[in-house]
């Protein structure tokens, strides 16, 4: 089993880095295999709702850049790790891009992601970190992505890189979300070893015009 995590700071080795890193240790130490993708220092345009990926359903946004390969990788992984640095009380621009493009993508082609195991986590120096995580997990929801939990919710504080681990709440609530990502990750291919998970149902689109 393997996870992909997606580091969306623009500060490769910041504390959105080391929150990932500590999740990514434990679940190498559950003996599932990680992996962290920095994203935040990359130049990605956000969606532009052109719906190329509803037309052309071949798994890539029409927009030809780094996103598309990660896709793939995102695609192939059993479980999904996002973190964000917070900016102005949410998830940093270059974050909000990708995932922008990445869960439309996949919702466009069937949904990729979908009963893959998903978790979020986020960084701040002080406040907003609950809007930020709240941001990321909407893409999760949305996806019927099965969501492991930690002890409180998955914020972490510091302001230089590294601050956060002396952060001894937030150290433990990275270490219990991977301890327990890697157990649903664990129960999740069992399960689907002896019985089928629940089959998609087409979506109903509606709106509040009448």
């Amino acid at each position: 089993m393997k996870v992909i995590a997606i580091n969306g700071s623009p500060n490769k080795k910041g504390n959105t880095y080391h929150a990932l890193s500590l999740i990514c240790e434990q679940l190498d130490i559950e003996g599932v295999q990680s992996e962290i993708i920095t994203i935040g220092q990359k130049r990605l345009q956000g969606c532009t709702a052109c719906n190329a990926c509803i037309k052309n359903k071949d798994e890539k946004c029409i927009i030809d850049d780094d996103v598309n390969t990660i896709i793939q990788q995102m695609k192939k992984a059993d479980g999904i790790l996002l973190g964000s640095p917070v900016h102005y009380a949410d998830i940093s621009a270059t974050m909000k891009a990708f995932v922008d493009r990445v869960f439309y993508v996949s919702g466009a082609n069937k949904n990729l992601f979908r009963h893959k195991v998903g978790a979020a986590i986020v960084a701040v120096r002080r406040t907003g970190g609950m809007p930020a995580i709240n941001t990321l997990y909407n893409y999760l929801q949305y996806s019927e992505m099965f969501l492991p939990t930690a002890n409180y919710w998955n914020v972490v504080h510091g302001t230089k890189p590294g601050d956060m681990l002396l952060d001894e709440e937030g150290v433990q609530i990275a270490r219990i979300l991977g301890k327990n990502m890697a157990w649903l990750l664990k129960a999740v291919n069992t399960y689907q070893q002896e019985e089928e998970l629940p089959l998609m149902e087409q979506k109903n689109w509606t709106n509040f015009i009448r």
